[in-house]
């Protein structure tokens, strides 16, 4: 590899790192996810969006304006083949705070779940036991997972198609038992980008044999879905996510979270009298034009045209 072309590879990376640092910044900011003093354990599935994850924050914490902890745990389930010497070699060499948990959940979703069913469901449950379990034990006060931008957007169309709900992954939870705290500090960052930091920085990506790669999963045709679109109409994915975040109820339906009843003559309502009013449909996505891929493109052609010109 020539030295140009290591030096934009490197100039590429440095550019995504900044960027991944900048969402997972911005969205443990907005909802206040980790505070002074916690002990944060990182999920470590050994996938590339938990290995970016536990990237990202060791970085952050290093110039973070507050004092934290990471403990990093994997749950060892016994799947067939499993390679566990891979992540403790690789937490080793970085020098974190590791725990390597292991269960046989892999026998006990064999024995429960018929052949050719999906296994998703029962195997979550079993996973979110044993790693709120171990959080007690560790005394971790914030649980982290990798989940992403596309897997809330993903839970949503999930929840929306079969579910006949309006329901995502919140960026921030509590357990039901009221003991712990699970944020999802990649809320703001797109899966390729994960993609193509998790190849540049050469993780060494464990698969999932168990119920990552079953075929027929409702979540992969929602993911093919959405991948289709993204590729069709560019904005779209991002014009969604905000609308995740900008939500007016009182156009909507759900009457446990608006008093409808409670709408009378003389009221007032914020963007309430917009019932016959045309919909003003934007040529280019609103989430288009804050996507920074896009910015740097039409900047890009703004510098070609003058130097045509």
């Amino acid at each position: 590899m020539s030295h140009s072309v290591q030096a934009k590879a490197q100039y590429n990376l440095n550019k995504l790192h900044k960027r991944l640092r900048r969402h997972v910044g911005q969205a443990i900011a907005d909802f206040d996810m980790i505070e002074a003093g916690d002990k944060v354990m990182v999920c470590l599935s050994g996938g590339k969006d938990s290995y970016t994850l536990l990237d990202i924050l060791l970085n952050l914490q290093q110039s973070a304006p507050i004092d934290f902890s990471i403990v990093a745990v994997n749950l060892d389930q016994k799947q067939p083949g499993f390679p566990a010497d891979v992540l403790p070699a690789y937490l080793s060499q970085l020098g974190v705070d590791f725990q390597i948990v292991t269960e046989d959940t892999y026998s006990i979703v064999k024995e429960k779940i018929p052949e050719g069913k999906t296994t998703c469901s029962l195997c979550s449950r079993l996973r979110r036991g044993i790693l709120y379990r171990t959080a007690k034990e560790l005394g971790a006060t914030k649980i982290a997972l990798g989940h992403h931008r596309d897997d809330m957007i993903e839970t949503m169309f999930l929840n929306m198609f079969y579910g006949g709900k309006m329901k995502s992954m919140p960026p921030k939870l509590i357990s039901d038992n009221g003991e712990h705290i699970v944020i999802r500090p990649l809320a703001y960052c797109k899966e390729k980008d994960i993609e193509k930091y998790s190849e540049a920085k050469g993780f060494p990506i464990i698969p999932c044999n168990l119920c990552g790669s079953q075929d027929g999963l409702q979540r992969q045709v929602v993911k093919e879905m959405l991948q289709d679109w993204d590729k069709r109409f560019p904005g779209r994915i991002e014009t969604m996510f905000q609308a995740m975040q900008n939500i007016t109820l009182s156009h909507m339906l759900d009457k446990n979270l608006f008093d409808f009843a409670a709408v009378r003559r003389g009221a007032t309502l914020a963007e309430g009298d917009l019932a016959f009013d045309k919909v003003d449909v934007p040529k280019i996505p609103v989430g288009l034009l804050d996507d920074e891929d896009y910015q740097e493109q039409q900047q890009k052609v703004q510098i070609q045209t003058v130097e045509l010109s």
